[in-house]
């Protein structure tokens, strides 16, 4: 018996049963990598696919912000949590996870079923053809393009990767080698849908499972809600952990207002037999 009430309900509601989990950017913030949304973030409102699409210099902005982003943000390390979640999937205990992260740490851990909702940030799709590319390739590309580009220790990264950089117009991008389309990240942008089957294969998961976590996550994208919502309805517990409200606390069975790693820790040391 755990000697915090909150921790030990968790456990009972979650105890022999197979759980989804869906995270968020709140269990990677132990990696080193932010929160759009938690205590002390800063207010930020990231690139729109429409400006994306719509304005070449937008496009300068974003991907010389991303690619100074991404040095540091590719040195991330999975935390206690992700490790945590890596040894419940392994044990039979969640039969995979679903996350709104683009950071790949999941992966990294050792999780082997992972639905990466947003997409992840190793990937670069044309959006004209459809050609996919490692990132590494292209961010090769981008330091032979822009000899000039510096990548300070200093810069301020965001939970997609990007950057804050001031004086983009002599940045040079590359474009896609089969057909000469514009190159974007394999993440989805703000204004962008998630592609069905990739929601189709969360919406399984949480089908097949008897209970959901949410783990670092308020919730407030439409592709979580949902996800939660499909829960509601097929009376399954929902158990909900996050520093801070979210848009899914009305509907759980039980909330906890935690950090993800400690907890995570916590719930696998009881849940694995």
């Amino acid at each position: 018996m755990t000697a915090d009430p909150a921790l030990q309900s968790a456990i009972d509601i979650l105890a022999e049963r197979s759980v989804a989990v869906l995270t968020g950017a709140g269990i990677s913030t132990d990696s080193g990598i932010p929160d759009y949304r938690g205590e002390g973030a800063p207010r930020r409102t990231p690139m729109s696919f429409a400006q994306f699409l719509g304005d070449p210099r937008s496009r300068k902005r974003y991907w010389a912000g991303s690619h100074l982003g991404y040095a540091r943000f590719r040195a991330a390390a999975p935390n206690a949590g992700h490790r945590a979640l890596a040894a419940m999937e392994a044990a039979g205990v969640i039969p995979g996870v679903i996350t709104q992260n683009v950071d790949g740490l999941h992966n990294q851990a050792g999780s082997r079923v992972v639905v990466p909702l947003h997409g992840t940030m190793d990937r670069v799709v044309c959006l004209t053809c459809g050609q996919m590319y490692a990132r590494e390739d292209i961010a090769a590309q981008i330091d032979e393009l822009n000899p000039w580009i510096s990548r300070p220790e200093s810069v301020t990264i965001a939970p997609d990767g990007d950057a804050e950089v001031a004086d983009v117009d002599s940045f040079v991008i590359p474009v896609c080698s089969i057909c000469g389309g514009p190159l974007k990240p394999d993440v989805v942008f703000f204004g962008e849908f998630v592609p069905p089957l990739r929601f189709e294969a969360a919406r399984e998961l949480v089908d097949g499972a008897d209970a959901l976590l949410v783990a670092g996550s308020s919730l407030a994208v439409n592709s979580g809600i949902r996800l939660v919502e499909q829960a509601r309805r097929r009376k399954l517990p929902i158990v909900v952990v996050n520093r801070g409200d979210t848009k899914g606390d009305a509907r759980a069975a039980l909330k906890l207002n935690a950090g993800t790693s400690e907890t995570l820790v916590a719930l696998a040391d009881a849940l694995i037999p």
